[in-house]
């Protein structure tokens, strides 16, 4: 049974690797034509190192002409001053080849370095504006690997590879046509195995896209499962599951090697094809040139030429086939890339909306009913109206919908039905920065980033002074401890704050939200983690953070809720009871009198054990 449960367990990070969409899809030139589009500002660019590539090819022709000129004319006559005119030629030629190369490398890598920044730019930015039901079916580590392993894909297709096949196909043509013209009969017989290497390239490629996309698919498991044994360590230690969890980043890891290697097989098959194909090309050509010059009907100078241009000739043949499987790879990054770019948030502003103007507080919920899920409803018709400058306590067992009504009102979510307004404003009618910077939100799991303390609180309001900072400090009651600290507020926090208690993290929050000033202010179990000495300072600064402003307090302490002007008690995706603390409590047989009875009176002991 333990093996079952663990095996189940690994199956759940196959998830991405499993759906059989677009695996075995060929290649989609649509897909091409969007990721071109991202070269579009850079075409100058682009049309420059096209023209150093011409030049270059053009050098790359010229030489061996140069030495054919020399062998035939110079060697041949024993023309000395001859010969040293193509040394010098061809000298000249070599120079001007060597400085095209070198600078039309230096255009396209500073091009795509533009291209990606832009690229990832796009994505980053569009990420963030997608609603919360985006990452509520996408663990970080998958969303990552699309910002870095699937974009540097698209890059390099875009900055190396597809300049170079330009490079390799314009060099193809030109070679095609110089053999012509040296030899019509040596070159028709170069070209007469050409058909079965292009016949052998195109049956190739559908097993290879699918190949690849689920590599890349089993790559960004991988990622998943890093993230999330990073963040979970401490869970993970605690419960001693480092062997289990070893053993599941394992067989990611095989299932990872494994696909690697037989994408790259598949992907190598060509070579030794077309590698064998050109050299029986290259034999015939030997044999039947050499024949020529025996019979006096070919130069020796010519033979040589053509020999030069049919080896050059092999390597733009080897390089498109290689670059068609760098195409399909970069083709599925690219399918997932743009699914997320195509993915449309579901709460945005319309087209039509108006800037929120400064608000006084009034919340109202009109027969509101909402489900994260379409067939299971989290609130059922649910409708209450709140004034200005009230504290509403939203209490209740955990699932009952409390969270969902706070998501609603700093519009995370839209309702599935009903309307949710704040001073008579439906929501869906302003706009969410104006809406979002007059609310104030602190949450159970206080989020801190890298940085000093001080930019911490200052995210708040980014133009704040330092007078501010301390003052909102201040007023959160986390002043103290923050002076007490080396570097005071420019001290620097690791990242989420692992260097601060958790009550610490929670003070810097409730400065955040004061610094902010917002009219309403939203606190999420702001006070469920923290010791009974951090939250008699959070009480205290409570009375100041609550004045003049709508609140919502989600919380299972007494302490937070008992002084609030209005409790709602929520139960099953419904207001069960309303009322003060007094009042709800002269009810026997209600829900917040068993709550109370249950869980508040114990905490109210010991929180007047501790004062005492």
């Amino acid at each position: 049974m333990a093996d079952n449960q663990t095996a189940a367990t690994e199956n759940l990070f196959d998830v991405e690797e499993e759906q059989p969409e677009t695996e075995q899809k060929a290649f989609d030139s649509h897909l091409f034509q969007r990721m071109l589009k991202y070269i579009l500002p850079y075409r100058k660019s682009a049309s420059l190192a096209a023209a150093f590539v011409s030049l270059k090819t053009l050098m790359s022709v010229l030489e061996p002409l140069i030495v054919k000129n020399a062998i035939d004319h110079g060697i041949s006559n024993f023309d000395y001053p001859y010969l040293v005119k193509m040394t010098a030629l061809y000298f000249l030629v070599s120079c001007i080849s060597w400085f095209s190369n070198r600078t039309q490398s230096l255009i396209i890598n500073q091009t795509g370095a533009k291209v990606l920044y832009d690229l990832r730019r796009q994505l980053f930015e569009h990420i963030q504006k997608l609603s919360f039901n985006f990452y509520d079916s996408r663990p970080v580590g998958k969303i990552i690997a699309r910002l870095t392993t699937d974009v540097n894909r698209i890059a390099e297709l875009i900055n190396g590879s597809l300049i170079n096949i330009l490079s390799q196909l314009l060099m193809l043509i030109v070679l095609i046509v110089m053999m012509l013209v040296l030899d019509v009969q040596l070159a028709l017989i170069s070209f007469s195995l050409i058909p079965f290497i292009a016949f052998f390239v195109y049956f190739e490629h559908g097993p290879l896209k699918g190949l690849w996309m689920k590599y890349r698919r089993i790559g960004s498991s991988i990622t998943a499962h890093l993230n999330e044994t990073v963040t979970g360590i401490q869970v993970i230690q605690a419960f001693s599951r480092e062997k289990i969890n070893t053993r599941k980043f394992a067989a990611l890891n095989e299932r990872y090697r494994k696909s690697y290697l037989k994408s790259v097989f598949v992907e190598i098959l060509a070579w030794p094809v077309i590698d064998i194909t050109c050299a029986l090309a290259t034999a015939l050509v030997f044999f039947f040139g050499s024949k020529r010059i025996i019979e006096g009907t070919l130069s020796f100078g010519t033979l040589y030429a053509f020999y030069t241009y049919l080896n050059k000739f092999w390597s733009p043949l080897s390089t498109i086939s290689k670059f068609y499987s760098q195409l399909l790879s970069a083709n599925a990054s690219a399918e997932r890339v743009f699914e997320f770019l195509d993915f449309e948030p579901l709460v945005r502003d319309l087209p039509q909306a108006i800037t929120l103007p400064a608000i006084r507080g009034e919340v109202e919920f009109d027969h509101i009913t909402f489900a994260y899920q379409a067939d299971r409803p989290v609130l059922h018709d649910v409708s209450f109206l709140i004034k200005p400058g009230s504290t509403i306590a939203l209490v209740g067992p955990t699932g009952a919908g409390k969270s969902t009504i706070i998501n609603l009102i700093a519009r995370f979510y839209d309702p599935s039905a009903g309307t949710v307004r704040i001073d008579g404003h439906d929501l869906r009618d302003v706009t969410l920065q104006s809406l979002r910077s007059q609310l104030g939100i602190v949450l159970q799991d206080s989020f801190i980033f890298s940085g000093t303390i001080g930019e911490n609180i200052r995210y708040g309001k980014l133009d704040a002074t330092e007078a501010e900072i301390e003052a909102a400090a201040k007023a959160a009651n986390a002043h103290g401890f923050i002076q007490r600290m080396e570097l005071g507020y420019a001290s620097v926090t690791e990242e989420r704050g692992s260097t601060l208690s958790t009550g610490q993290r929670q003070l810097i929050a409730f400065a955040r939200a004061i610094l902010s000033d917002p009219r309403i202010l939203i606190l999420d179990e702001a006070t469920s983690s923290i010791d009974t000495e951090t939250e008699l300072l959070i009480q205290k600064a409570l009375a100041t953070i609550l004045k003049d402003r709508t609140s919502f307090i989600i919380a299972h302490r007494l302490s937070t809720i008992r002084n609030a002007d209005l409790i709602m008690v929520i139960d099953h995706g419904e207001i069960q009871e309303v009322g003060t603390h007094l009042a709800l409590l002269q009810n026997p047989n209600g829900i917040y009198r068993r709550l109370y009875e249950t869980q508040y009176a114990q905490q109210e002991k010991m929180m007047l054990d501790f004062i005492a």
